[in-house]
């Protein structure tokens, strides 16, 4: 089970922006982190994108009761589904 919070999220992405300001880079270094980079930015749109859904889940379920859990497993009574 992973222990992940967003804020790690935003720790790993100030880290790798700390890394691309690094002006003693070589060309080779720059690309390299450069291409680093494109992985995190990718991988952190996914995170952030399932984070959202789960806020509009919530609001959802906020907005409008208990009527709203079948259509969402993932905040109802999840009992170890892993769906």
């Amino acid at each position: 089970m992973m222990k992940n919070k967003l804020t790690d999220l935003n720790n790993h992405l100030f880290a790798q922006l700390e890394r691309l300001s690094i002006e003693e880079l070589s060309a080779e270094a720059i690309e390299q982190e450069v291409k680093r980079t494109e992985a995190i930015v990718k991988v952190a749109d996914q995170i952030t994108g399932n984070a959202d859904l789960q806020l509009k889940a919530a609001k959802l379920f906020a907005e409008h009761g208990q009527g709203v859990l079948p259509m969402l497993p993932q905040i109802g009574n999840n009992k170890g589904d892993d769906a």
